[in-house]
């Protein structure tokens, strides 16, 4: 689809035990804003982590479901008895929980009809009316339902498949960012900075995250809009700050 809308949104939901227990730490979240951001012009308006319990999941896919325009949900769908997302997802939205014919077919290519154990076959089945997204890592796809794109929990699988989501995806328009590392503490500057937010709140996003560099404090100043124009503004009156504060930039 290429047609182009302001604003699209998402959210994404980390389905895990390994997760919440601290087993495995998320690699996800950073890399899927990213993509959706800087190639996609979709914002990340919200992340969860939910274990794998079937009424919880359903719950929380619904939830983004209906709140966001796409919904991202990693992991759960691979071969064992805890990878319930497929089937969760299949209850959420009153569809029958099937073997899709092609993925079927993929994985049966992938592992031969000998090694095709139960476990293999168990990652070909999905909500009814799921379209593929093909891995061209191990084989097993991904899968769209409704909004609800669902992808593999491993980090360079889920990355190898990433692509493969563009065509179903609606296209906003880009966000762009600037970034000021300052040498200053954020109570220096956090008046003036609510002030220029204020004037610029329906335009431009301004964040400001501290930091510890060359052994030194500061904080970088991160603007954001989909306006480039709006984005040098912004950036004028920062600077106009800065020179008047007599606060000094980290040269990158």
């Amino acid at each position: 689809m290429s047609k182009k809308i302001k604003k699209i949104n998402s959210g994404i939901l980390i389905i895990g035990n390994e997760i919440l227990s601290g087993r495995t730490q998320d690699k996800n979240v950073a890399f899927i804003s990213n993509w959706l951001n800087s190639k996609c012009g979709i914002s990340v308006n919200e992340v969860r982590i939910v274990p794998d319990e079937e009424k919880i999941i359903i719950k929380n896919v619904l939830t983004f479901s209906k709140k966001f325009n796409y919904v991202f949900t990693t992991g759960g769908i691979g071969p064992t008895h805890d990878d319930i997302t497929a089937k969760s997802i299949s209850k959420a939205f009153k569809v029958r929980y099937e073997y899709h014919k092609q993925a079927y077919a993929i994985l049966e290519k992938y592992y031969g009809k000998k090694k095709f154990n139960d476990g293999r076959k168990k990652m070909a089945k999905m909500p009814s009316g799921s379209k593929l997204i093909y891995n061209p890592s191990s084989a097993a796809p991904g899968f769209i339902t409704k909004n609800v794109i669902s992808l593999p929990g491993v980090p360079s699988i889920l990355s190898s498949m990433i692509e493969n989501c563009k065509k179903y995806l609606i296209k906003g328009l880009k966000t762009h960012s600037q970034t000021i590392n300052l040498f200053t503490v954020e109570s220096n500057i956090s008046k003036e900075l609510g002030l220029i937010q204020k004037r610029y709140k329906k335009n431009v996003d301004i964040g400001s995250y501290p930091f510890f560099r060359l052994g030194r404090i500061g904080v970088a100043i991160v603007t954001r809009s989909i306006s480039k124009a709006k984005l040098k503004s912004v950036n004028k009156d920062l600077l106009k700050l800065v020179k008047r504060k007599k606060i000094e930039i980290l040269k990158t």
